[in-house]
């Protein structure tokens, strides 16, 4: 069975995003596959830097999907213990996947301006993605279904 970990960070010092119904289109998309049971889904909501460890430790996942705020060469967007912005680096994120070698096999991160994290990722993670605009900017250019849509 095959593990992904749902890590979602929406602090209240930034715009509101609906990590919920990203979620909830998610398990819908899983329902349709014809060997959904093959896969299990963890969330963690309101991610803060010690979440992230533990949420890693304790689910063991297969497939990691962050959704939330990049900033780019700043890092991703966590939050601190009062909901507020809690920067991430590229740095700290590529040495905690690299303790998960061999376990990880793909990272998502479905946050604007996160290719900078996404390669330090991969350094350590086979696959891995990021974006390197607006997600936003990314559906327009795109030809997907935004139903769909997930990276």
């Amino acid at each position: 069975m095959k593990k992904i970990l749902i890590l979602s960070a929406n602090p209240k010092d930034t715009s509101p995003l609906r990590l919920g119904e990203e979620v909830r289109k998610i398990q819908e998309a899983l329902k349709l596959v014809k060997h959904q049971y093959q896969f299990e889904i963890a969330t963690s909501w309101a991610v803060r830097v010690e979440d992230l460890r533990r949420a890693l430790l304790d689910h063991q996942p297969h497939i990691v999907h962050f959704s939330g705020h990049g900033a780019g060469t700043q890092g991703l967007v966590l939050e601190d213990n009062f909901g507020v912005t809690q920067l991430v680096s590229s740095e700290s994120l590529a040495s905690l996947f690299e303790l998960f070698r061999g376990i990880v096999e793909c990272v998502l991160l479905n946050a604007c301006y996160s290719e900078v994290q996404a390669q330090a990722i991969h350094q350590h993670i086979d696959y891995v993605i990021g974006m390197n605009q607006p997600i936003l900017g990314a559906w327009l250019q795109s030809s997907c279904d935004p139903d769909f849509m997930m990276c």
